[in-house]
């Protein structure tokens, strides 16, 4: 299976593991957008507030090209800054994209409490609770 793992850059650190796992199963893995340049926008914010929301339209509508691409997404959502299982704004709008194209979604821990998690049960996310044997 072709899988993009969507996340927080936060989390990037968490990635080569989970990479490695899933690619000795032998699926096919889209890395996060930004993954090798993960302050990439934080150069963008300092061109300024044009420069930066053309910068995020445009990893927007990238991230909607690899969900087309891939049969899954799986979601990195661990703590952040005291927040269980946290999911931000793109990752929810790439789970949405995700849904929207009927891709299958996996999400490594629960569904975090929070606004978007009447959206989020919506999405009908499959969640492995770290198990990447249940990826399939």
């Amino acid at each position: 299976m072709k899988i993009f793992l969507i996340c927080s850059k936060q989390f990037y650190p968490r990635v080569p593991e989970i990479q490695e796992e899933l690619e000795s199963a032998g699926h096919v893995i889209t890395l996060p957008n930004s993954y090798d340049e993960p302050f990439s926008e934080d150069r963008y914010k300092e061109l300024g507030a044009n420069e930066h929301a053309k910068w995020k339209a445009e990893m927007l509508r990238h991230s909607t090209d690899v969900i087309e691409e891939n049969d899954a997404v799986l979601v990195l959502n661990f703590e952040k800054n005291s927040i269980p299982n946290y999911i931000g704004g793109a990752t929810f709008l790439e789970m949405y994209d995700a849904f929207r194209l009927d891709k299958k979604i996996f999400l490594y821990n629960d569904i975090p409490d929070g606004i978007l998690r009447d959206e989020i049960i919506g999405f009908s996310p499959r969640i492995i609770n770290g198990n990447l044997r249940l990826v399939n």
